[in-house]
């Protein structure tokens, strides 16, 4: 039997091979609790009333004690006080508008409360209104709306003591739908996810890595391929190619309001509602490869961001032989290092078209898995640190995501089908399945660092670690060079219209 074709439909390359084309690595740790946003404090308890003061003069003794006093009622408990209004989610490119119907009426809009003084940086406004393709309906069967709890979720950053003592559990005990045919792929969950699992909490060091993992790998080998099973990650290892699988949803259901999935025929359909109502729908076949992946808008309306069935290529051949494409653009516009650059330059290298004339749409599988592919694109490379052997992103490190975000955001509202890949990378110190491990979580925490920080929209993401393969320094020791997150723009490779 074909595993390649079968098993390795969804995950990241590592090649065994290491020459040219091998995938770098990017060193530091990740998850952990909420990020810099401690749950506001208990109002202080009201002193309690204090004893009157003895009299001047005693009183002479009576003959005969009189009885003791009852005792004084306790006094009374201080009134809870109001309420904190809960600010705004994170706002997701607006729907386009509707094609010309009769108006609905809508009854007025509250006024919006005020946000919560915050110490991170937020995003000052969401953006702009996309004008981009919108499909009226849904792809198939009508999906289920998805009512709002009587008591909606605070947004991201600003959590309730109830929050934090009914935070969501660690990725190893999430509720995830029955595992499909294929054996490496991961089922999506179906139980919102704590951000704590990527962004360290304020004021403390990251609290998961790596040994932790290697006590909770699982290994098993069908015919020559061999398949180490993590709680959220299937690596497989089969001839020369080793490649590393997670299931994006993870990724959407962090804070969500809801996560649902559904089985359609041969097709598992996963829907996670954000606190904004938007919801992220994903189109998985019999195998766990994604099909589609659309934006559904709270008034029905959907953007397509990804749909793998206009590929051009064949879907099937996962590894592609392709040439390294010739770079005839100047070096500083095909790899950006973020650190010595401003928001504009950093936009202008994820507005670029690919170096070469692309020959066919491919699929995503297509894109993650050959970096002759993926190397068409410019990239920008984050000097982002994470703790050894952690994936937990820490809140100074968020920060210096700031202009990044920025950048994407503004290109998200110019095009909302724009799909941009973030990429984990090592040096080559440690053994390749840690590697590959910590690098996958790492884009992974950056990813979710630039949605739940700064709004940008996590279906318009997708990411991959290749553990120490495309070192920038080639060399077999440690280097913080190729220790990075590295960004590229996509869009162009898995779709025609945006070149």
């Amino acid at each position: 039997m074909k595993l390649t074709r079968h098993f390795l439909l969804t995950g990241t390359i590592v090649s065994a091979a290491g020459a040219s084309w091998n995938l770098d690595a990017a060193a530091a740790p990740l998850p952990a609790v909420q990020l810099a946003q401690a749950a506001p404090t208990q109002p202080e308890q009201q002193k309690k009333p204090a004893a009157p003061p003895p009299a001047a003069h005693p009183a002479p003794p009576a003959a005969h004690p009189a009885p003791p006093p009852p005792p004084a009622a306790p006094p009374p408990r201080p009134a809870a006080p109001p309420p904190r209004p809960a600010p705004p989610p994170p706002p997701h490119p607006a729907p386009p508008p509707h094609p010309a119907a009769s108006p609905q009426p809508q009854a007025p809009a509250a006024p919006p409360p005020p946000p919560p003084q915050r110490e991170e940086r937020l995003q000052e406004h969401g953006p702009a209104a996309p004008p981009g393709e919108v499909r009226p309906g849904a792809p198939n069967a009508p999906l289920q709306q998805h009512a709002l709890p009587p008591n909606e979720p605070r947004p991201p950053g600003a959590p309730g003591a109830n929050e934090i003592r009914n935070a969501p559990p660690p990725l190893s005990n999430v509720q995830r739908a029955a595992p499909s045919a294929n054996p490496a792929a991961v089922p999506p969950p179906t139980q919102a996810i704590g951000r704590q699992e990527f962004l360290a909490p304020k004021g403390q060091t990251p609290t998961a890595g790596i040994e932790q993992l290697r006590g909770e790998r699982r290994e098993q080998r069908e015919g020559n391929a061999v398949f180490i099973r993590e709680p959220d990650r299937t690596i497989i290892q089969e001839g020369r190619h080793t490649i590393i699988r997670h299931n994006e949803d993870d990724r959407f259901a962090v804070g969500a309001r809801n996560v649902q999935v559904e089985r359609r025929g041969n097709e598992s359909v996963s829907i996670v509602t954000r606190p904004d109502g938007v919801e992220i729908i994903d189109f998985e076949d019999a195998n766990g490869r994604l099909i589609r992946r659309v934006r559904r808008y709270p008034d029905g309306r959907e953007i397509v961001i990804i749909d793998n069935g206009f590929a051009t290529v064949d879907p099937s051949a996962v590894f592609l032989d392709l040439p390294p494409p010739v770079i005839g653009i100047p070096p500083a516009d095909y790899i950006l290092d973020a650190d010595n650059a401003d928001e504009a330059a950093i936009y202008d290298v994820l507005e670029q078209p690919p170096v070469e004339a692309v020959a066919g749409v491919y699929t995503l599988d297509q894109v993650l898995y050959n970096l002759p592919l993926r190397a068409l694109m410019p990239r920008i490379d984050l000097d982002i640190t994470f703790d050894t052997g952690s994936w937990q992103i820490t809140p100074d490190q968020v920060e210096r995501l700031a202009m990044i975000a920025d950048a994407l955001n503004r290109a998200i509202a110019r095009n909302p089908r724009e799909v941009f890949l973030i990429e984990g990378h090592t040096d080559a110190v440690g053994n390749d399945i840690d590697n590959l491990s910590l690098s996958d979580r790492r884009a992974e925490a950056v990813a979710v660092a630039l949605t739940e920080q700064f709004q940008v929209p996590a279906e318009n993401l997708v990411t991959q670690g290749y553990g120490a393969q495309d070192p920038k320094i080639p060399t077999a020791g440690p280097e913080r060079a190729n220790r990075r997150v590295a960004v590229r723009r996509i869009t162009p490779l898995i779709e025609a219209r945006a070149r």
